[in-house]
């Protein structure tokens, strides 16, 4: 089996489950989501993924009617069932089904658990791509994995439209935060720079498993703001993510970028690989 959904204890085909008509998710984006890469049938960091997916509903104020135990064995159970080599979890949660109304609905209304295991390809991590830039307009709540992702989506289309792989985002002050589905992160002079997290990007769990191999590479790290002029310096410009693992940016709205620094870029690159992977980046 290649892919398998499930929907409030129903399990099937993605194609095959319905959801109810008045799930909040469908008027409001009333939810939250997480998901996590698998290989060899272990999915990355999940534990991480769902400690994030908690704290998302915590901020969300959506009571749970499920343990993270319950959650996991859900999810593990639905993988255990795909025979692919490479594979992603993504699970979801809206606030329930209940008439249409902006406050919450009534107490007592449970909420809708989503999941789905499809399989994927193997991420490159090290041949280079394009990357555009786009102003960030987004909220305030960045650290929230919401199901509300206009402003991503936008930023993603309009690098698809311009053939590059992502969008990186620059808030009007000129800092840069993260990309439209990845965190950003540059290197200087040796030096690794990344937002730090905030209520201004997401606290990619991808992210966190790369600074931990950088700091044991020996590599310095800074996690604060940098600028749009850092951004276009830098010696490599990099996006990390759960899809993603790592793509190194060979062009920034059209024009060469980075690039300078090979050898630095491909000891986090093979590192993180090791890590997701358990074995070698060829």
């Amino acid at each position: 089996m290649q892919n398998i959904a499930y929907y409030n204890g129903r399990t099937g085909a993605p194609e095959e489950l319905t959801v109810p008509f008045l799930d909040r998710a469908l008027f409001f984006g009333d939810g939250c989501y997480d998901a996590a890469f698998v290989i060899d049938g272990r999915p990355v960091d999940l534990e991480d993924h769902v400690t994030r997916f908690f704290n998302s509903m915590r901020m969300m104020k959506i009571v749970p009617d499920f343990t993270r135990e319950e959650l996991e064995e859900i999810l593990l159970g639905l993988n255990a069932q795909i025979s692919a080599p490479a594979a992603m979890i993504y699970w979801q949660v809206s606030r329930g089904t209940a008439p249409r109304t902006h406050f919450f609905p009534p107490e007592g209304t449970k909420p809708n658990l989503l999941a789905t295991v499809s399989a994927k390809k193997l991420p490159d991590g090290l041949t280079p791509v394009d990357f555009i830039t786009v102003e960030d307009k987004r909220h305030h709540f960045c650290n929230v994995k919401t199901l509300n992702l206009f402003g991503n989506v936008m930023a993603n289309q309009a690098a698809h439209e311009a053939g590059a792989y992502e969008a990186i985002f620059i808030r009007p002050d000129g800092f840069v935060t993260e990309g439209s589905h990845t965190n950003c992160m540059i290197l200087k002079d040796g030096v690794l720079y990344t937002h730090e997290d905030g209520e201004l990007i997401l606290p990619g769990i991808t992210k966190k498993a790369v600074l931990a191999c950088v700091r044991e590479l020996g590599i310095p790290v800074a996690e604060r703001a940098f600028t749009r002029e850092e951004l276009w310096a830098a010696d490599e410009i990099f996006v990390t993510g759960s899809s993603t693992f790592t793509k190194r940016g060979k062009t920034l709205d059209g024009t060469p970028v980075g690039m300078k620094d090979s050898e630095t870029y491909e000891r986090i690159a093979r590192a993180f690989w090791k890590h997701a992977t358990g074995r070698e980046l060829d």
